[in-house]
């Protein structure tokens, strides 16, 4: 499978201020000034008085949280208690309409700054030509900055909070397997003024992003220009990757040559120097400058290949690029940082990620993760790739590729095929009704999706970006070179399209706008890979045989534990930020390092052969789309559930996709339930895969 993607990229400070998941529990604050209690006090008796007891529990509940949020710039006591008297909603008529007012209102206030910071962000995400000086600036502008501060000032807010419920994850798991659609989108609605974060953090926090953003962006390798050892040139000229998705990426290609390992262990050291920032500065994305990695001589290039970007040294410096990883990563955590004091109930970004935007709690992801990885399947499934493989494993391993069908095709031929069919974004946008309706789409259906989404070059490795408002259109970023999109941006393509398909059901066809989406990022990827796992079939490869699924199940499993590595490498190294909040980004590096090192070290140096590696601390998003990992690994185990269940079906899986898209944001417990009829666990992929590895543990059978 391909992880080159990135969480779709609504802003920070928009997902802040619009779209957060459900409130935090209800335990105290900062003391409430006594004046402010005498008045919610009054108030509490009075509509009590006025409104009898059928609505006592509303009227504790909304005064309560209410005054909460309530602070000295929002009024005295006399404006909070005449607040609470006039804007108290008793059920009836009135409540329902303001929750369908609201419910509207919101959704078009998500969907146009959803739009207008696509459009600010186009010279950054779009490859439409040279980037401009101005693109940065204009990107790391967040015009939905202050609407969470307006919101709170002009009262939409409190509304909000004195008459629909804030509840907390432990009732949500609890309780929601029996609520209504709608109390599920109370529950949502008031979810989104759980915190209360000021304008100039949000911001703060999307310019770090940016800055992230733009840094992963510009970060390419020219290949041609890395040599051997003895000076030979393995990589074809103009192959031009970005870290770290097009890396890994050539490097699992390359299982499908006789000549590829020489090339893969050169990617190796590349990612190895990577991750420990001793790259050369002058040789990213340069074409003008040699550099051999074993030895790290850099020399001029006696080669033309390509255009060098403006700026680009001609200087064969050996010079290291400073800690910039670390330092975009490290200011990543600081703007977060900024935000913990406005979050007294998930005071760290570790756990407003996972216990507010997850939904499940960090221990409780760890455990899963490492429920995969301390499985002695790893060991069974390593000894069967070594035998494919005839040789000892190496570190590289990690991304073997070879138990998925394309392993018999080359990436020359797959290239010849993609670029032939899509010559450019267009003519993958003008195949996608066809691709859908081989996916188990009614015509119909497809035309409908179709219709919606929008293609897009991207400058980076691609992405979804889905709309936020009935009518805009959901957009599929993939890069397309000036020869036609290769298979590595076809592949991300159909991946991008299973987001954009779940983004299109889950907002234009669910019943309340208050509940698009999916429970949590972890769920767009599990569709994003189911549509992904077919993309050869769709190319016109064949569908897999008995052999072909077995093999998959292997390649899930071996998948999930390298990304599960991965994840927990993510996660540690935010802990150690949050331990050491003042730490120079040298010392984070040497951090993350050491990080990866000790998780190699424990649960992959005994079947890869090698310790002290630290290729699983080279993930991009783990510096611009922070503690976004773990969502890969939830994926693979959501997806592997759900690919389980499609495959149970007597009919095609269009109508079945569109339904469980449309639960729309559960709870993950309630979605899994709800969809496939049973939780979240890690035990049905360990399972099957067991059961593949045994078989394929068998002798050959005798002809």
């Amino acid at each position: 499978m391909t992880f080159a993607l990135r969480p779709r990229p609504l802003a920070a400070a928009l997902a802040l201020a619009l779209a957060l998941p459900p409130a935090a529990p209800l335990l105290a604050a900062a003391p409430v000034p006594e004046q402010l209690q005498k008045a919610a006090d009054e108030a509490r008796a009075e509509l009590l008085q006025r409104h009898g007891s059928a609505e006592a529990a509303r009227v504790e509940r909304g005064t309560a949280q209410v005054l909460r949020y309530w602070r000295s710039e929002d009024g005295d006591g006399a404006a909070l208690k005449a607040f609470l008297l006039a804007e108290f909603l008793p059920e009836g008529p009135a409540l329902e309409a303001t929750f369908a007012r609201l419910e509207s209102v919101l959704e078009s206030l998500d969907g146009y700054f959803n739009a207008i910071s696509r459009d600010l962000r186009t010279g950054v995400d779009l490859d439409l030509g040279p980037q401009l000086p101005i693109d940065g600036r204009l990107s790391a502008w967040e015009p939905a900055s202050h609407v969470a501060d307006d919101l709170f000032a002009n009262k939409t807010a409190f509304v909000v909070l004195l008459n629909f419920p804030l509840t907390t994850l432990d009732q949500r798991v609890r309780e929601g397997m029996s609520w209504s659609r709608r109390q599920w989108a109370e529950t949502r609605l008031a979810g989104r003024f759980a915190t209360r974060v000021p304008a100039d953090v949000q911001a703060g926090i999307t310019a770090a992003t940016s800055a992230a953003e733009e840094y992963v962006n510009g970060y390419n390798l020219r290949m041609h220009h890395v040599l051997t050892k003895d000076g030979r040139r393995p990589f074809r000229p103009g192959l031009r990757l970005i870290s770290h998705w097009n890396l890994r990426d050539e490097l699992k290609s390359a299982y499908a040559d006789q000549d590829g390992l020489e090339r893969q262990r050169l990617m190796t050291r590349v990612m190895e120097a990577i991750v420990r920032q001793q790259i050369p500065q002058a040789v990213i994305d340069n074409p003008l400058l040699d550099w051999t990695p074993e030895t790290g001589v850099v020399a001029a290039s006696p080669v033309k290949d390509g255009e060098a970007p403006a700026g680009a040294s001609t200087s064969p410096s050996r010079e290291r690029e400073p800690d910039t990883r670390y330092a975009r990563w490290k200011a990543i955590f600081d703007a977060h940082r900024r935000a913990d004091a406005y979050s007294p109930d998930h005071p760290t970004y570790i756990a407003r990620r996972f216990e507010v935007d997850r939904e499940i709690p960090e221990r409780e992801v760890e455990a899963l993760f490492e429920s995969v990885l301390d499985s002695p399947l790893g060991a069974r499934v390593g000894a069967l790739v070594a035998r494919r493989l005839g040789r000892p494993l190496e570190p590289h391993d990690v991304w073997y590729a070879g138990f998925k069908p394309r392993s018999k095709y080359s990436e020359a031929d797959l290239d010849a095929r993609t670029r032939e069919r899509y010559p450019s974004p267009a003519a993958y946008a003008a195949d996608i009704p066809r691709l859908l309706q081989g996916l188990g789409f009614s015509p119909e259906r497809a035309r409908f999706l179709a219709d919606r989404i929008v293609v897009d070059p991207s400058r980076g490795a691609g992405h979804a970006l889905g709309a936020r408002r009935r009518g805009d259109q959901a957009h599929l970023r993939t890069r397309v070179n000036p020869g036609g999109m290769d298979y590595k941006g076809y592949n991300i393509a159909v991946h991008e399209m299973g987001h954009n398909v779940e983004q299109v059901f889950s907002l234009d066809t669910v019943d309340h706008t208050l509940l698009q989406g999916v429970p949590n990022n972890a769920f767009t990827e599990a569709l994003a890979f189911v549509f992904q796992a077919r993309d050869l079939e769709l190319l016109g490869l064949g569908g897999p045989d008995a052999e072909a699924r077995s093999l998959r199940e292997l390649e899930s499993f071996w998948a999930t534990r390298e990304i599960a590595g991965v994840s927990l490498v993510d996660m540690r190294a935010w802990n150690w930020l949050y331990a050491h909040p003042e730490a120079t980004p040298a010392e984070f590096r040497a951090a993350v390092v050491q990080i990866a090192q000790d998780v190699w070290n424990r649960w992959f140096a005994p079947i890869l052969g090698r310790r002290d590696v630290a290729l699983l601390g080279i993930y991009s998003h783990m510096l611009s789309y922070p503690l976004y990992t773990p969502d890969y690994t939830l994926g693979h185990l959501i997806a592997f559930q759900v690919e389980a269940h499609f495959a149970k079906l007597d009919g095609p899986m269009g109508p079945e996709f569109e339904r469980v898209c449309q639960l729309g944001a559960l709870t993950p417990d309630a979605w899994m339930r709800k969809a496939v009829g049973a939780p979240l666990s890690a035990q049905p992929l360990l399972d099957a895969a067991a059961t593949a590895a045994a078989e394929a543990e068998k002798p050959p059978k005798k002809r």
